[in-house]
């Protein structure tokens, strides 16, 4: 990594919203509207002014994540991360204060936290927190652990981090109600148990029905809709996000580096676990059925792809 190249005056713009990121918020809103609705029920059946209150309280809960001390706290217990030691602080330094440089944005508005994973990679956590790995902090020589900090800096510019944060928030009653019913639902269908068979046929019918209520005698299939594909929409937003930071990567001169990144972990998620020479074979990593499999294939989809996007960025195809 050469030192004290490129940019070394401020942007008068440290941050902003690209369309990935208005996006996001735009198609999760219909979630949003379903989540406040199961709060303002959950609550309203204690006491009215309650579930008012709440409704309000849940609206304005959404900007405490900016909150650095809530920020810390949501790092620190739901993310796992932790604060350098002074040996890997005065690394980062280095490393953060060139990739900073380069982008023009100040070093000190973002905190660097260490997070115990066994990737080479980072995570942008909110408005104000970068963790790297253990891995890509021991296994990374310092240009490409510049890289993975500068893709992280790039959504933290475009403001991936603080939306995502944001609409996982906003939605999170409604895809927790989801998942508990989708559970309950597919345990009692699933049962040998006769009674549980029955209950199950009959809840799923009166789920059914009250979709059926709700897009069609109420006229809202728009908003059932929405709900619907917004997995979808959400994951092809998620895809797009990375190809913009990875751009912001490579547009501070950090393409190479980060497609030897995304090269070497692509390995890893395709390689198969080593297994024991027969007659004692176990598997390395033992997991149910299928589980495994599905993982590796869908890692090895996102890294494939960031890599020919990359590829085409760095190497445009002639012409």
């Amino acid at each position: 990594m050469a030192l004290l190249s490129g940019r070394r005056h401020l942007k008068a713009r440290q941050r902003g919203v690209d369309r990935a990121a208005l996006w996001q918020l735009v198609v999760t809103l219909p979630t949003a509207l379903v989540s406040l609705f199961v709060v303002a029920a959950v609550f309203t059946v204690i006491s009215p002014v309650l579930g008012a209150l709440m409704m309000v309280a849940w609206l304005f809960s959404g900007p405490l994540v900016f909150h650095r001390r809530t920020e810390a706290a949501i790092a620190r217990h739901f993310m796992g991360m932790c604060r350098p030691s002074p040996a890997d602080a005065r690394r980062l330094e280095e490393v953060w204060g060139e990739v900073t440089r380069r982008a023009g944005v100040r070093q000190e508005t973002y905190e660097l936290w260490i997070q115990e994973r066994g990737e080479l990679n980072a995570t942008a956590a909110a408005g104000h927190i970068v963790g790297v790995t253990r891995h890509a902090m021991d296994r990374l020589p310092n240009s490409q652990l510049a890289a993975i900090l500068a893709h992280e800096l790039g959504h933290h510019v475009g403001g991936h981090t603080w939306a995502g944060m944001l609409a996982d928030w906003y939605a999170l009653p409604a895809r927790t109600l989801g998942r508990w019913i989708i559970a309950g639902l597919s345990k009692l269908v699933s049962s040998r148990n006769r009674h549980g068979l029955a209950w199950g046929g009959c809840l799923s019918l009166l789920l059914l029905l009250f979709l059926y209520t709700l897009a069609f005698t109420l006229g809202m299939w728009w908003l059932v809709l929405l709900v619907a594909v917004t997995p979808l929409l959400i994951s092809w937003l998620h895809r797009r996000a990375e190809a913009r930071a990875d751009d912001y990567a490579c547009g501070l001169g950090f393409g190479a580096e980060l497609m030897a990144v995304l090269a070497q972990e692509h390995q890893n998620r395709t390689t198969p676990p080593p297994t024991a020479p027969w007659p004692n074979s176990t598997p390395a990593h033992p997991s149910h059925p299928g589980t495994a499999h599905t993982r590796v294939k869908g890692a090895h989809r996102d890294y494939a792809a960031r890599l020919r996007h990359l590829q085409q960025g760095i190497h445009p195809p002639k012409r």
